[in-house]
Order: C-alpha cells, then structure tokens, then sequence
C-alpha cells in the first residue's frame, strides 16, 4: 500500500529535508518515528528537498507500507513519536503509481520579511530582516516581469543540476501589514534557491536598485550577477504542493 502524508515542520533545527551524513535531518527523524511506530523500515519520498532552514507548511511525503493502522490514526500515533518542531497533518492512500515528487503539478511557496532597524529576536528563525522597507508597490511591478514561461538560469544558485532551466510563475503576490512583506510565488517548478534569489531581486527593486527592464535583461542574458542576493533560509516556506 501506498501511503501519502502532509508534513510540516520548522527546519531550524534541521540540515534539510533530505537525510545526509553526520547531520540531522527531517527525513531522517520521521523515518525513525514510523519505525517505532510500525516496525517497518521505510524509504521516503518527498515532494522535494528543502535546505537547512527552510520550512514546510505541508510537505507531501509518501512510502509504501503494509501497516494495518487507520490511516485517520496515523498522524496522531506518529505525531506522539516526533519532536515538537515535525508534524503529521494527515495521511492518506494512494494509487501504486504515484509519486510525491515526480507527479507534481505546480507549488506555492512563501517567503517572510519584515523591516526595521534592529532584528527582532523572536522572528529570527522565522524571517529575513531587512534594515530598510522596500516600496511594495516597486516589487509589484517589478513581479510582473517574472511571470509567465522563462529561463529562470539568471536565479539559480551554483550546485543546481538539471537538463532544463526553463519554469512558468503563474503567480506572485505580495502583502504588506504592518513592517511585514509576505512574497508568495507559485510555479510549475523551481530552479536550487530561486524562490530566495527571486525575492532578494524584488527586494532590490522595491529599494529602487534594480528596474522592471533590468531584471527582464538579466533574465535573459541568463546573468546571475545582475539580479539580488541570495536571501537566507529561514525566511523561505513550502506551502503548497498540487497534483
């Protein structure tokens, strides 16, 4: 039987989703829990990596398994095995074929900042701080530039492996309340660190750094150089997988 759950976690604590040597991972931690619970030694499948740091609102994670425990028990007999920073939200059965990460659809995911000047402690696993408010209106338009079908080779960071750059952004809003900007972005993929490297070059646009047509320009000269910095994990949150 093919299972799918919804994860979600806070990553700081975390080298990632994926499991990796002589590091903690998320993977790692909730394979352990559905051993106690049933057993069973699992390999399991994410939607996609997450880096240290980032965090999940809902990770679609499946596995096969032959456990005989409801699958609306589920999350609740793991969720007592997990630490309090890694939960099941639900669980459910899928066709044999089906795959977290290679039968997605598209993804949303979200990006927090907030601006003044000094950190706040308590948004500092959560947000990227930024000293200076970005004109949101700047970003907006700057936003409209990125939508649609690109080669997105311009925002992705060095160590991405794949045989094709090229994304569609169906939609990117941007919210402002109080001196927090939430970015949401949604695609049909995403490129290693484009959705930080996106936000960073809105960023600079909304400080009046970067322009519409300069952002357009490095997109297609395909120049990682002329667009943002790189934002930190901790402001970045997989929000929403579709299949």
């Amino acid at each position: 039987m093919r299972v799918l759950m919804g994860i979600s976690y806070k990553g700081t604590a975390y080298c990632g989703w994926q499991r990796q040597k002589n590091a903690l991972s998320v993977q790692e931690v909730l394979a352990k829990a559905w051993h106690v619970v049933t057993g069973e030694t699992v390999t399991l499948h994410g939607s996609g990596r997450t880096d240290a740091g980032v965090h999940a609102l809902c990770q679609p994670v499946h596995l096969d398994t032959h456990t005989s425990i409801p699958m609306d028990k589920l999350p609740f007999a793991l969720n007592t095995k997990l630490p309090p920073d890694i939960r099941v939200l639900w669980a459910r059965e899928v066709a044999p074929d089906f795959h977290a990460r290679f039968s997605v659809v598209r993804k949303t995911y979200l990006y927090k900042l907030y601006w003044g000047p000094h950190a706040d402690p308590f948004r500092t696993d959560t947000h990227c701080h930024l000293v200076a408010r970005p004109d949101v209106d700047l970003m907006r338009q700057a936003a409209q530039v990125l939508l649609g079908e690109h080669d997105f080779k311009a925002m992705q960071a060095t160590g991405g492996h794949v045989k094709s750059t090229v994304r569609t952004l169906y939609r990117i809003d941007i919210r402002e309340e109080g001196n927090e900007i939430e970015v949401e972005v949604e695609g049909n993929g995403f490129l290693y660190n484009m959705v930080r490297i996106l936000v960073g070059t809105l960023v600079y646009a909304g400080w009046g750094w970067l322009t519409p047509d300069q952002i357009a320009e490095g997109l297609e000269n395909r120049d990682r150089t002329a667009l943002g910095k790189t934002l930190p994990a901790e402001g970045l949150y997989l929000k929403e997988v579709e299949y």
